[in-house]
């Protein structure tokens, strides 16, 4: 429940904004000056209001005081001027008194949600050897991913993970899980794609004595093993559908029964599922059961590419360069500034687990005190990105008719992308173009900008 600190020297208006905020299930303080605030004090609230005119101190020195909380300013109409001067010193927005309490409700209500967003901090990790790591990167996206797993993690659903092949899905499983009532007990992690079809059942569910060939002794199944705990299941597309009736009937009646048996037993199991492919898709071509597909996405989680992460590469280059310089007993190694701009600049389509494994080369190749492009072995950065698990085409663009395809190699990946969207451009939308480059919107209109590229406002054929 969020906690508010209304500062307000006329005692009417405070009860009435009082009572105003708990009828919303807010928690609400008082204060009639800047200097009873402080005793408070004002950092430790999700919010503060003040009335821009108080006795002593006004209003705006709350805003360094209550940092990094943010202060919505309460003005007269009279008073408007004030009120720009206020948000050109930190407050987050002004309300003008008397005010519409719908129209409060509404500002107080984006101020604490975009607070919320831009509040997640990388959770830490303890791994199975009972180090402790951190997931790294301060772009958006991922402060989006740190918020849904605090938000997620207490309320003991489903959730089902997506993102491409390296981007960390394990990591915020185990996240979830050790800030969940169920951190105490154990986290069972299964690759659902490294176990044989033929075998999976048996590994999940368990199996009796003689039950199959091979059954000389009954097997306690890795579901029934997560008893208490959490199950998490890598590469759930990759499960075969008998498998899949079994696991809905866990997630629908909390039961398992061993290969074998004619016994149900009662499981309590909290289910983390995690996947590169589009489950929907799979579920109208058959492969993927809809019921199941419907009991994983209660709460979903998407990873963003690490070609979509902004500068976080370089944060994350670093961190795995100094890890990969201790193992190979190497101090003192460092990027040369055509390696990170090379690293900057690579598509990633294996995403961390590909850039881990290139600076590795480079540590082991390194000649000097420098690790140059060549060290790291990554070819040349002309890779065009893959597309997300939910896009539905591929990225490969058709050929012009009587013109051939560029050779990809003898272009940077700037050129490549100059080049098809010139020549493409006014036969797609920029829908159409963003996914045969797998990228987004966004990233498709920033590149734009910065390589000169307008925009062809022509009708398409």
């Amino acid at each position: 429940m969020p906690r508010i600190l209304i500062v307000e020297d006329e005692a009417i208006i405070r009860s009435a904004l009082k009572r105003l905020l708990e009828r919303h299930d807010y928690r609400v303080s008082e204060a009639a000056s800047v200097e009873e605030a402080r005793e408070l004090p004002p950092s430790d609230f999700d919010l503060v209001i003040s009335d821009l005119r108080l006795p002593g101190e006004p209003g705006t020195a709350l805003i360094a005081l209550a940092a990094p909380a943010p202060v919505l300013i309460m003005t007269s109409y009279a008073s408007m001027r004030s009120a720009v001067d206020a948000l050109k010193q930190g407050a987050v927005d002004y309300v003008a008194k008397p005010f519409d309490h719908t129209e409060l409700l509404e500002t107080v209500e984006r101020i604490l949600h975009k607070q919320s967003m831009q509040q997640g901090t990388p959770p830490d990790i303890t791994d199975d050897g009972g180090g402790r790591q951190t997931m790294i990167g301060d772009c958006s996206a991922m402060q989006q991913v740190y918020t849904r797993i605090r938000k997620t993690a207490p309320a003991d659903v489903t959730v089902l993970i997506q993102g491409e092949s390296g981007t960390g899905k394990e990591l915020v499983a185990r996240a979830i899980h050790q800030q969940s009532k169920r951190a105490k007990a154990p986290l069972i992690c299964v690759n659902c794609a490294a176990i044989p079809e033929t075998l999976i059942e048996s590994e999940l569910f368990g199996h009796e004595k003689g039950a199959f060939t091979g059954a000389s002794a009954a097997r306690t199944g890795l579901v029934e093993a997560a008893d208490g705990g959490t199950l998490f299941l890598d590469e759930i597309g990759e499960l075969p559908l008998d498998a899949q009736a079994r696991l809905l009937r866990v997630l629908q009646e909390g039961e398992i029964r061993k290969i074998g048996s004619v016994e149900t037993r009662h499981v309590d199991v909290r289910l983390i599922a995690a996947t590169h492919r589009d489950l929907r898709a799979l579920s109208r071509s058959g492969e993927f059961r809809l019921d199941l597909y419907y009991r994983l996405n209660v709460m979903q989680i998407a990873l963003p590419p690490l070609r979509e992460r902004e500068d976080d590469v370089l944060q994350i280059a670093d961190i795995l360069l100094e890890k990969a310089c201790k193992r190979h007993e190497r101090p003192g190694l460092r990027l040369s500034r055509a390696a990170r701009q090379d690293l900057r600049d690579y598509p990633w389509p294996g995403n961390v687990r590909e850039l881990e494994n290139a600076l590795e080369r480079g540590v082991i190749l390194a000649e000097g005190h420098l690790i140059h492009p060549d060290d790291l072995g990554l070819g040349p950065v002309t890779n065009r990105p893959a597309p997300s698990p939910t896009a539905s085409v591929t990225p490969t663009a058709p050929a012009s008719d009587g013109e051939p395809e560029p050779n990809e190699d003898d272009l940077s990946l700037e050129d490549y992308f100059q080049h098809f969207v010139l020549e493409h451009q006014d036969q797609m939308s920029e829908t159409e173009l963003a996914q045969k480059l797998g990228i987004s919107r966004k990233n498709l209109w920033e590149r734009r900008q910065r390589l000169g590229i307008p925009r062809k406002k022509t009708t398409r054929r």
